[in-house]
């Protein structure tokens, strides 16, 4: 019968391509964006496989309201990928408090509704698999980043308790970190308004930004299959080959600053350890 798949953000981009992957291979998939006339393609191209269903994330009721209908119309839901997001660029000292909620809004909380309106029916049904497409940036951060990196590190760490939580009822989790994929997703990013002070910031950004290596977007489609039909799915998986190399730097930077400071943590903690 294959898999039955609910996914957000699925008008272009990564969202996009998942979606086709999964109706290629004959899954059936309920498929949301802000615009369902984003969608008519899909249905066009595979009929009732697809199910297009409007929907902003942001809006808890609506939500609740989608995964209900796409339980109803196909009887269960065994994939759950909560792909909507966008990303937000702007030095930290440049970020509204607006752009800031907003941001949370659909890439932290847009996640948190579909998690809780999808685990009474995969709990009922004996299991599923929660896919949390985060970001190389949610496990490291660099500048201009501080609000995209803010919304997903808070997804990370809701996401590692929440596989903890749900293990015992057959429910799967796990965090997909994408690197650079040759998407419109830059196209649609929010631009905080520039301060001068931040121009060599901008400057270097773009710069860095011309040398990434760009993955084909359909590949990455295929490579979610394999986790989603894996036994055994890890909690996190890079996308690409950026992850990888800049992460293992990371920790190791992070690893040394925690030991040179470890006779201090020690310190602080105020008196001899019982045992």
């Amino acid at each position: 019968m294959g898999k039955i798949w609910f996914v957000t953000g699925s008008s272009r981009g990564l969202g996009r391509h998942f979606v086709e992957a999964a109706l290629s291979r004959g899954d059936r998939v309920a498929a949301t964006a802000r615009n369902a006339a984003h969608l008519s393609e899909l249905v066009v191209a595979h009929g009732d496989a697809v199910i297009p269903l409007e929907l902003d994330v942001t809006d808890k009721a609506a939500v609740f309201e989608s995964v209900k209908r796409a339980k109803e119309h196909f009887g269960r839901l065994d994939v759950i990928v909560n792909n909507a997001g966008y990303g937000l660029l702007g030095a930290v000292e440049e970020l509204t408090e607006r752009e800031l909620r907003d941001q949370l809004e659909t890439n932290l909380f847009g996640a948190l509704w579909v998690v809780q309106a999808a685990l009474p029916h995969l709990r009922e049904q004996g299991g599923g698999h929660i896919v949390q497409i985060s970001s190389v940036g949610g496990v490291t951060a660099m500048p201009l980043g501080g609000g995209y990196h803010a919304s997903k590190w808070a997804l990370e760490g809701l996401s590692e308790s929440l596989a903890q939580e749900v293990a015992g009822f057959g429910i799967k989790v796990t965090l997909v970190e994408p690197g650079s994929y040759a998407t419109e997703g830059a196209a649609g990013a929010v631009h905080a308004e520039a301060h001068p002070l931040y121009l060599g910031a901008r400057e270097s950004f773009a710069e860095f930004a011309k040398t990434l290596d760009a993955g084909d977007p359909a590949a990455a489609g295929q490579a979610l299959l394999k986790i989603v039909d894996s036994g055994d799915p890890p909690l996190r998986v890079f996308l690409g080959i950026h992850g990888g190399p800049m992460v293992q730097q990371v920790y190791a930077d992070r690893l040394k600053t925690w030991a040179d400071w470890q006779d201090l943590a020690v310190q602080a903690h105020g008196h001899t350890p019982k045992g």
